[in-house]
């Protein structure tokens, strides 16, 4: 029983603020109620056949798809193509100094950082504005948190801005235990970095690829934050993503067994993306 009681702590903590929650949110998917009442109404698929039918959940899940795509081609690959030039023998000597740099947005606020954005992106005195101009560019200019076409990427912008250096890190971490032997090989051989990169790096990384994936789809999937604060999902509902939506049908418009059967949607996708990752990477099996 040694072994049970040290791992009980651990279990009885994720029941409880965990499996516990998630099996009681589903059940509130299935009852109409608000939070300032007892009484629960039983509808039950009517939440969701709702969810369905709004159009506003097709604007929020499209957005949160974009965050995914855009996520993978910027904080994974980016992250991994980042982190091998910085493992890199010719580069490693100011290496120290880019790490640091890359990863210093992932410890900062993301209030602070959406201070920070909201200057960057303001249409009059804004910094990138402003660079365009100076371009010549002026045509470019936008009030790029304030135009339906471009609030959502501007948002995702900020979001890649701040993560790339976490996953980044991941990478570098995973690469320093690649064996240096197998790159020696390589370089015997006559292998360029690009090859080097593509047939050693990329197939000794995959479990980390896999764990780098599976955080940026899970987090693209449930982000809130960033179009919180930066558009609270406008203009209009533009940048609207499942987080904000599910936050809004609560604590705005007291629909909580609305908002439920969002955060089910929510869970469902995460785990569709979990299982399908798994059977694409073939994580944990010998090649």
């Amino acid at each position: 029983m040694a072994p049970y009681l040290y791992i009980a702590p651990c279990i009885l903590l994720m029941g409880l603020f965990v499996y516990y929650p998630i099996v009681e949110n589903f059940r509130f998917a299935f009852y109409e109620f608000s939070a300032f009442a007892p009484d629960k109404v039983f509808v039950g698929f009517e939440n969701f056949l709702a969810l369905f039918q709004d159009e506003v959940f097709y604007i929020a899940l499209k957005n949160n798809i974009w965050y995914a795509i855009i996520s993978i081609v910027c904080q994974v690959f980016g992250g991994l193509v980042l982190a091998a030039i910085l493992e890199d023998p010719l580069t490693r000597l100011f290496s120290g100094f880019f790490r640091t740099a890359f990863f210093l947005p992932v410890i900062i606020s993301i209030t602070v950082i959406a201070l920070l954005f909201s200057f960057v992106y303001n249409p009059d005195i804004g910094i990138l504005n402003s660079f365009l101009r100076l371009l010549g560019l002026e045509e470019w200019t936008r009030a790029w948190l304030g135009e339906s076409e471009t609030a959502i990427f501007a948002v995702i912008a900020v979001s890649q801005w701040q993560s790339i250096g976490y996953i980044m890190m991941l990478f570098i971490v995973a690469i320093q235990s690649i064996p240096q032997e197998l790159y020696e090989a390589a370089d015997i051989d006559g292998a360029n970095k690009f090859y080097k990169f593509l047939h050693i790096t990329v197939p000794q990384v995959k479990e980390m690829l896999f764990v780098a994936t599976l955080i940026t789809l899970t987090g693209a999937f449930t982000v809130f934050n960033e179009p919180y604060i930066l558009t609270s999902g406008g203009p209009g509902n533009a940048s609207e993503v499942l987080g904000t939506l599910l936050y809004k049908s609560a604590f705005f418009r007291d629909e909580m067994g609305y908002a439920s059967a969002i955060a089910t949607i929510i869970l469902l996708l995460s785990l569709a993306v979990a299982i399908f990752q798994m059977k694409l990477f073939k994580t944990g099996k010998e090649d």
